[in-house]
């Protein structure tokens, strides 16, 4: 199975990540792939949280 290209979230939520968790700049200097294992996971938890927040808010 090949692997997902386009993803599920858009480019401005990832860069507003991104900018959260301090890696923004690097991201901008280098791309995505500069990025550690660690931190795109910190990326995916942040993006649960806040989906997480918005569905409880829509209730």
């Amino acid at each position: 199975m090949g692997r997902r290209r386009g993803g599920l979230m858009s480019d401005r939520l990832k860069y507003d990540l991104a900018e959260e968790l301090g890696v923004a700049d690097l991201v901008r200097r280098e791309g995505w792939g500069s990025v550690s294992s660690r931190n795109c996971g910190n990326l995916v938890r942040l993006a649960i949280e806040r989906a997480e927040r918005a569905m409880m808010q829509g209730q």
